[in-house]
């Protein structure tokens, strides 16, 4: 995650069986970051097993989590309920490392590419996402 600010743009390449395509990324600088708060002080922002791309919590943030989140490595989140930040992990032992932070097209939600201590859900689950509705 270094750098994060002082890159705007840089290709990816990502490799499928069938195809090779490039896919321009752009980094949102400091003052792009603010954008993406100018909508709503909260963001949900999903956490993903960067390793075997298993989605393992939602949580929201606000500007301050993001921060947190993007100095320190870990996962920080705004708890509604608690009405205070929050570190995944804090509790448990169980840290979210945060390898990456992606903003979807709309600006409105993040994507948090984590290496997981253990497991994520506070019932002992590796995701929250266990209960099949369908």
């Amino acid at each position: 995650m270094t750098g994060m600010t002082e890159t705007t743009e840089k290709a990816v390449t990502t490799e499928t069986m069938e195809t090779t395509e490039m896919i321009e990324m752009t980094v949102l600088t400091t003052s792009d970051r603010n954008r993406l708060f100018a909508k709503a002080p909260l963001l949900p922002a999903i956490a993903q097993d960067i390793g075997t791309g298993q989605v393992l919590m939602l949580g929201y943030v606000n500007r301050e989590a993001l921060d947190l989140t993007l100095a320190t490595g870990t996962a920080w989140f705004w708890s509604r309920s608690r009405e205070k930040l929050w570190n995944k992990g804090e509790t448990s032992g169980n840290f979210l490392h945060v390898e990456g932070v992606r903003a979807d097209c709309d600006e409105d939600a993040l994507l948090y590419l984590c290496h997981p201590d253990g497991p994520t859900c506070h019932t002992g689950a590796a995701s929250c996402f266990f209960r099949e509705v369908l």
